[in-house]
């Protein structure tokens, strides 16, 4: 007798194609993949593939829910504290981290940036990047720091989206990234 449950089972099946969808994806590109593809490279019939997804956009919502919502924490989190350097040197710890769990998703979500504008969650993006530059932005002070403190989230981006390429170890990019980062927001701290 199996020790998973009806749900535990629902759960694989739902992250199996999750994980086989974004593979699709990012080999032959969100347009070009049918989720009769999706199904075959599964072993699973359509109907059963429909069984958890009715579309691709589906599909690519969930794995958006799913891989940013440690990223909607992290925000309510931060709402609620003090904007000390330390609170934002861990808005970008956490931030990292939470891009670096989610590192296939980013990628297709760079390589299919018109896909990304006309799905829903395009504009889902927009509103958490600029809730997390509010939260890392100066108050006050020279504008060259609010452009520090901007600077220093896209540079986690960059480390993510541009710097993948690089050779080496990708945790140690993300971790150049984030000292870049930091080094970024700590600047702006303290010319304030």
């Amino acid at each position: 007798m199996s020790s998973s449950s009806p749900q535990q089972r629902r759960g694989n099946t739902r992250q199996r194609i999750q994980d086989v969808a974004l593979e699709l994806f990012a080999e032959q590109g969100y347009e070009k993949t049918s989720l009769r593809e999706i199904a075959a490279r599964l072993e699973v019939t359509k109907a059963a593939l429909y069984y958890h997804f009715k579309t691709k956009e589906d599909i690519i919502i969930s794995i958006f829910d799913d891989v940013t919502r440690p990223i909607d924490e992290l925000i309510k989190w931060a709402e609620q504290q003090p904007r000390t350097l330390e609170m934002k040197r861990e808005v970008l710890r956490r931030y990292s981290e939470a891009m670096a769990g989610g590192a296939s998703l980013y990628r297709f979500m760079q390589e299919n940036q018109a896909t990304m504008r006309e799905l829903s969650i395009g504009e889902t993006v927009k509103k958490r990047l600029f809730a997390l530059v509010e939260l890392l932005r100066t108050e006050d002070g020279p504008l060259t720091n609010q452009v520090r403190c901007v600077s220093a989230l896209f540079t986690l981006h960059a480390g993510m989206m541009f710097l993948q390429h690089v050779e080496g170890d990708p945790e140690e990019t993300r971790q150049a990234a984030l000292e870049v980062a930091t080094d970024l927001i700590t600047q702006a701290h303290q010319e304030a």
